[in-house]
């Protein structure tokens, strides 16, 4: 059985669909901005319009994203270790 594309009732191509969320996740942007770098490019759409395309995929973008970290941190068997550790009693003498 062959998977659905999540973009197939959207005449935007993904690319520019994923462009648009990434740059308003990955940079301190606001909806407005981005409409404007997009509209430089090239692209006419609405902050509206990148809102919702956030809202739509911004959570398949971010399990992909954390799926590739994973894969990644595991094909280059890294690993957590603690090298010195210091603990100091901070206890006061109230005596």
């Amino acid at each position: 059985m062959t998977k659905r594309s999540p973009f197939r009732y959207f005449k935007t191509s993904p690319e520019i669909i994923r462009l648009a969320v990434m740059m308003y996740i990955r940079f301190p942007l606001s909806l407005r901005n981005v409409e404007d770098l997009l509209h430089e490019r090239g692209i006419d759409i609405s902050h509206e319009t990148v809102r919702f395309w956030w809202s739509r995929f911004g959570p398949m973008f971010a399990a992909e994203i954390r799926k590739r970290r994973i894969q990644s941190m595991r094909s280059s068997r890294w690993r957590w270790h603690l090298d010195k550790v210091f603990v100091r009693d901070c206890q006061k003498n109230l005596g």
